[in-house]
Parts: structure tokens; C-alpha cells; sequence
């Protein structure tokens, strides 16, 4: 049997793991230098009082162990990871595979990495879990997933640009020009999973109707799509989005999801 692993950073819902059997491994984050457990409203509130954050990958030997518990039961592997061009998981992941694919030679382990984040890489693992529930072979699941991390397209917007100078993505004279004028970046993960920028726009209403004509000029089938989109804590606009995603294309049903405090 396989069993399909994914990280916290895909942002999947407690339930939807325990529905399709899908292991999560948690990256761990802290707020002043100390674990907690906050999360959605009260973890970005935190944030915007000036706590300062710090997230780091899931450790090797968790990893490790997680994984040759399944080889021990007599299960395949398949870890569908966090973009190694933002996180250390993936190639940790790889390392530990390698180490277990010299002791179990007899098992599959392969490590898939998505190149995305959050929901977009949480998507990818949902689609193999559903097709491991229809009977799919491994070959057949990881051929899939491989093509659904190339058809990732993932873009979004952020309001303070004090994290993305923090983490190295822009300047601080342009983090310090682009407050100053309200621009918002446009962003996406690359190719090679990496952040760039794609895009500017100037205040909020406009980067978000950015984000929304992105969609209409990438999407395919749009009123048969079933959307996602993943806030930090913005409930308000998001839905609005929402609500113009299904004005503007048609589209029938659109969830609304927090980011985790990872990726937050």
C-alpha cells in the first residue's frame, strides 16, 4: 500500500487528513523565541502588536522515523513537500529517503517536491489521496501529481512589506518607497519554487483586482472550477473576492481558508 505524507505548510484541514489518511508533518514556528499554539485570528494579531516570528523545517529524524514506520508495516512512500526554493523539509526529506532506500531496497520512497506552498501544495497531496481511494497504482498517482505541480500557478499579495525585506525577497529601499506610496507586490512561486516578484500595484482594492483578472487570464473552465483561496486573516476581503470570482466567472463554489502560521 502507499502511504502519502505531506508537511503543515499545505494548510489541508484537520478532517480532510484524517478522511484520505494523509501524515502531516509539522514545521514549528515561534512567537518572541517561544513555541505556541496560536493560530488564525489571535496568531496574526500577535503579529501586528510587533511579535516577532520565527519558523523552521521539520526535523530530520521526524521525518525519518515517520517514514520508516510505514516502510516497517510494508508501505510505500510518496512525500509531497513544501518547495525546497523556501524550505529546507524537502531536501531533509530527500536526505532521509535516501538513507531508507539503502535499508528497505525493496520499497518505493520518493519525495515529490511541489515547488508551492500552502493550499497549492495541499491540493497536490489531496488529488493523490483521492486517487490512492479509487485504486490508482503508485506509478499512476505520482505521474499525476508530477503534472499537477507543473500546472501550479500560485500569486498573492501582502500588505506590509516589513516580512518580505526581512526575508531578503526586496530591499529596504524599496520596501521603505513602496510603503510610502501604498504599492502592493504581486508575487508567485517560480518554476524553481522561489518567491518573486511579478507585479506592482498601488493600494489594496487594486492588487486585489490584480489577483482576481490573474485568474481569469489563467484559469480554464472557470464556472465548472471549484476555488480556494487561503487569507491571513482578511475574512472581509476575501470574501469579496469570492463574491466577484462568481460575478466576474461564473464560478459556483469558492472556499474560504486561513493560512497557516507557517507560511502566515
Amino acid at each position: 500500500m502507499l502511504r502519502i505524507f505531506t508537511d503543515t505548510a499545505a494548510n489541508i484541514p484537520p478532517h480532510l487528513l484524517e478522511q484520505y489518511h494523509i501524515t502531516a508533518m509539522p514545521l514549528t514556528y515561534l512567537l518572541d523565541g517561544q513555541p505556541t499554539e496560536l493560530v488564525g485570528h489571535d496568531y496574526y494579531e500577535a503579529m501586528r502588536k510587533g511579535a516577532e516570528v520565527k519558523t523552521s523545517l521539520v526535523s530530520p529524524a521526524l521525518i525519518r522515523d515517520t517514514m520508516e514506520s510505514a516502510l516497517k508495516d510494508g508501505d510505500d512512500v510518496l512525500y509531497i513537500a513544501i518547495s525546497g526554493g523556501i524550505s529546507g523539509t524537502c531536501w531533509s526529506a530527500e536526505l532521509m529517503a535516501e538513507e531508507l532506500r539503502g535499508e528497505y531496497p525493496d520499497r518505493m520512497i520518493r519525495v515529490l517536491n511541489t515547488c508551492g506552498a500552502s493550499l497549492g501544495e495541499g491540493l497536490v497531496a489531496l488529488e493523490a489521496a483521492k486517487m490512492l481511494e479509487k485504486g490508482c497504482t503508485a506509478d499512476e498517482i505520482i505521474r499525476q501529481a508530477e503534472e499537477n505541480c507543473g500546472r501550479m500557478r500560485q500569486f498573492f499579495m501582502v500588505d506590509d512589506l516589513k516580512y518580505l525585506r526581512r526575508g531578503g525577497r526586496i530591499g529596504r529601499i524599496t520596501a521603505l518607497a513602496g510603503t510610502m506610496l501604498s504599492i502592493k507586490p504581486i508575487m508567485h512561486t517560480s518554476d524553481e519554487g522561489k518567491l518573486t516578484v511579478v507585479g506592482k500595484a498601488r493600494g489594496r482594492k487594486s492588487s486585489l483586482n490584480t489577483l482576481i483578472d490573474t485568474v481569469g487570464r489563467l484559469g480554464i473552465d472557470l464556472q465548472d472550477q471549484t476555488m480556494f483561496i487561503c487569507q491571513a486573516d482578511c475574512q472581509a476581503e476575501a470574501e469579496a473576492v469570492a463574491a466577484e470570482l462568481k460575478r466576474r466567472y461564473g464560478v459556483k463554489e469558492v472556499y474560504i481558508n486561513y493560512i497557516g502560521p507557517v507560511i502566515g
